[in-house]
């Protein structure tokens, strides 16, 4: 076997460095509270939110419709900072090559094992590209920009194309660009933008979070 094939990275290693090159928070995150301003369809609210130092969230505020949109975008945060280890998370897949690398270099990996049927395409460590199947739907996420911690990578920009499985038409289209600071020895959101269009709708949302504070 040639030094070139010897030497080659396997697709569950190429996985597991962006997987591990990723911030995450550590066990000793300690949680925060801050207030926020978010203007949802038009409307602007006003409350206050935490996430703890289990990950659980908390969001107050009047507007029923407000609290739901908010609390799942900072569920969706923990879903990205809640550290878990490779083996933990992906001891039942399996990785593989799915075709050569692209024009930027990106390297597609295909994971079997999970049920939506997960396409990835890895470039410098990092995922830059994740496409899935759930039921009727499917999406792809393109990373954009990200910001480099001495912990890992943070995605500050990326777009979401949701599409019908069965016909591909585009059914949905979002942008997500983010904000992160440095709080208390983490990284944190204090910005999210995110601009969306379904047929001919467009809308834009924008939530901030300010005067961050310990629990």
């Amino acid at each position: 076997m040639s030094t070139e094939l010897q030497s080659k990275p396997s697709a569950a290693a190429l996985f597991k460095a962006a997987y591990e090159n990723r911030y995450t928070w550590d066990e000793n995150f300690p949680g925060f509270a801050a207030d926020f301003v978010l203007v949802l369809a038009g409307q602007t609210y006003t409350g206050t939110c935490a996430i703890h130092k289990d990950l659980s969230v908390e969001v107050n505020t009047d507007d029923p419709k407000a609290q739901e949109w908010l609390y799942n975008q900072l569920k969706d945060v923990v879903v990205h900072r809640k550290r878990s280890s490779f083996d933990t998370a992906h001891s039942k897949h399996t990785f593989s090559f799915d075709g050569e690398a692209d024009e930027s270099g990106a390297v597609p990996v295909t994971v079997s094992g999970d049920a939506m049927g997960s396409h990835y395409k890895l470039r410098d460590n990092q995922v830059v590209q994740v496409s899935r199947t759930m039921g009727r739907m499917a999406f792809t996420i393109n990373h954009l920009d990200k910001i480099d911690t001495p912990q890992g990578y943070i995605s500050t920009a990326y777009n979401a194309v949701f599409r019908n499985a069965q016909t591909g038409e585009i059914t949905a289209q979002r942008k997500f660009e983010d904000a992160y600071e440095e709080w208390g020895g983490y990284w944190v959101m204090t910005r999210q933008v995110v601009h969306s269009r379904e047929g001919d709708t467009s809308t834009v949302t924008d939530i901030r979070f300010t005067n961050l504070r310990a629990l």
